[in-house]
């Protein structure tokens, strides 16, 4: 279920009476109708909960029963969850096509050329993940998901024909763009056709998407490593073609955003659209309160992103010189910081650069090195599905800061082994696999903390007016981040892998650091609170706005008939 405040207002000053902005005829309603539970239609269920302010619904039951049941919109989400696929496969692949012996016969590259193929994706994703906001509203979520796939089939074309190594690090480019925009578009759109009460699985289904990807692309490459000739690397970097043009054509039966449809004005289009996704007829949708009820508030966010825009331009200097001053820097830090961490933890020099990092701790041969890597990417996947669990069970703050312990902990004996052992692993086996293990440890970690975490965060803190802005941003840092570690990962090892898994390590101690006295708990706090735990109003404007709409555009009389509704049946 979400969560959502229609009454609820902050104030720091005594004189003013919160009640007074609540519309009397609903408190007054609400008054026998605290912490009860309102059946509706079809399934589903409103709550009003025990405070009388707060509201939350739910069309049917969660995890496996929900996810069967809403069977379309689930199809819908894993159909652009493919995008994930697409981002994952490509960071996966590269790995074993840097070590492949015609490859490098082709074109012995050196450690700066090498960073540079691997970096030049991350620049051109910046400049897709930028683009892809401003493409996704002016034509649609849809269109540009369309537009975003057709590019990264052209980058991939151009990958696997490359004669040239510039024709490679110019096909990495332009996939990069698509992959950038995917990486913004996919999530975006899965996340306004999901039913509340789902919106966190199939939001992870774009995760594991991502990690699914990173390992069907490095074990295609690793099965596909000892083919004759130039089809040992062709082949895997042809296969990015395939989750690319299903995409392509899966747009064409995906349903339109039914947010972007409100933004447009094209209400009953989206109300049609939702009620497809919610598995009801277009006359089940007139009647249905909980269909009427998220169509409202997708109205009302509208008019608050309008409202918005209205006091600040989002192409203006002064939209985004804001997010620096005295009410959001906090909040823009902890968006920016986040992605910092999350890249110089190392994670991605672990999947861009595996099997050159596990020579570096005495792994010897071909198949016991890739093997070794190949795990990597296995252990981040089997992480992620206990933190979907434990992120709102034990908090964001626990994990980032055990995480970051424990993968601080892994890189520095890492770099300790390699600088005592370097010389000589043939006679300290034990200590390799020693070295291997904290790899393994380390990604698990990732997989708990950092990883998920870095994407839930920034959507958190933000009040609604900034929070495009703010998730753009906090995007930009993790690509501009990724970019200089794909860059600089090959140079430092040729210098001193001991030293390399030691910088990681200081960034890993310093997430421990800034997660334990800068970033506060989010789980569980409404955007209303949110002001609290910042020590700021930011968001007060944005809740008072809020309620406005809420009124004018009747949501508080959809829940005022429902509740008399509920209590003429039990009369």
């Amino acid at each position: 279920m979400t969560h959502h405040d229609y009454a609820t207002l902050l104030s720091n000053e005594p004189t003013e009476d919160v009640s007074e902005n609540v519309d009397l005829t609903l408190e007054s309603l609400l008054g026998d109708k605290k912490g009860v539970t309102l059946d509706t239609p079809h399934g589903g269920s409103l709550v009003v909960h025990e405070d009388g302010h707060t509201y939350s619904y739910s069309y049917g039951q969660t995890g496996i029963p929900g996810l069967v049941r809403n069977r379309y919109a689930v199809a819908c989400a894993a159909f652009a969850g493919i995008g994930g696929v697409s981002f994952g496969y490509d960071q996966g692949v590269i790995s074993n096509v840097l070590v492949m012996k015609d490859f490098l016969a082709r074109w012995p590259i050196s450690p700066w050329e090498k960073g540079l193929m691997t970096a030049v994706l991350e620049l051109g994703a910046l400049f897709g993940a930028i683009t892809s906001g401003i493409l996704a509203d002016k034509y649609s979520r849809r269109h540009s998901i369309f537009f975003a796939s057709i590019i990264f089939c052209l980058g991939s074309g151009l990958q696997c024909g490359a004669q040239s190594l510039n024709d490679l690090i110019i096909g990495r480019a332009i996939g990069g763009f698509g992959v950038g925009a995917l990486s913004m578009l996919s999530p975006l759109y899965i996340a306004e056709i999901s039913p509340p009460e789902l919106r966190g699985s199939l939001m992870a289904l774009e995760q594991l998407a991502i990690v699914l990807g990173v390992v069907f692309g490095f074990w295609t490459g690793f099965f596909t490593r000892n083919m004759a000739g130039s089809a040992s690397w062709r082949i895997p970097l042809a296969l990015q073609l395939l989750p690319g043009i299903s995409l392509c054509l899966g747009c064409f039966v995906l349903p339109p955003s039914p947010r972007l449809l409100v933004l447009r004005g094209r209400i009953d289009d989206a109300r049609r659209i939702l009620a497809k996704l919610r598995l009801r007829t277009p006359d089940e949708a007139k009647e249905d309160p909980l269909i009427q009820l998220e169509l409202l508030e997708m109205q009302i966010n509208v008019a608050l992103v309008r409202h918005g825009m209205n006091l600040k331009d989002g192409f203006s200097r002064e939209a985004w010189t804001t997010l620096f001053g005295r009410e959001y820097v906090r909040r823009t830090l902890i968006g920016i910081m986040i992605m910092f961490f999350q890249q110089w933890s190392g994670i991605n020099a672990l999947l861009y650069y595996g099997p050159t990092l596990v020579e570096s701790i005495g792994m010897r041969g071909n198949t016991v090195t890739l093997l070794v890597s190949g795990g990597i990417g296995i252990v981040q996947f089997l992480a992620v599905i206990p933190a979907i669990i434990l992120l709102d069970r034990w908090g964001r703050k626990p994990l980032l800061k055990g995480g970051s312990a424990i993968m601080s902990l892994s890189h520095f004996l890492i770099a300790v082994l390699i600088y005592m052992f370097q010389d000589d692993w043939g006679s300290n086996t034990v200590a390799a696999w020693v070295a291997v293990f904290c790899t393994y440890t380390f990604t698990a970690a990732y997989g708990m903390s950092l990883g998920p975490i870095g994407w839930v965060l920034p959507s958190e803190v933000f009040p609604l007016s900034m929070r495009s802005k703010g998730v753009s941003l906090s995007t930009a840092s993790n690509w501009i981040n990724n970019f200089l570690i794909g860059l600089i990962t090959p140079p430092l090892m040729e210098i001193s892998p001991a030293a390399t898994f030691m910088i990681f390590a200081c960034a890993c101690f310093g997430a421990y650091l800034w997660s334990t006295y800068v970033v506060p708990e989010t789980a569980g706090v409404s955007l209303e609170e949110m002001d609290t735990v910042f020590g700021s109003e930011a968001g007060r404007e944005d809740c008072k706005r809020k309620f406005e709409l809420e009124r004018e555009l009747g949501l508080h009389d959809l829940i005022r008939s429902l509740l008399a509704s509920d209590a003429i049946g039990q009369e």
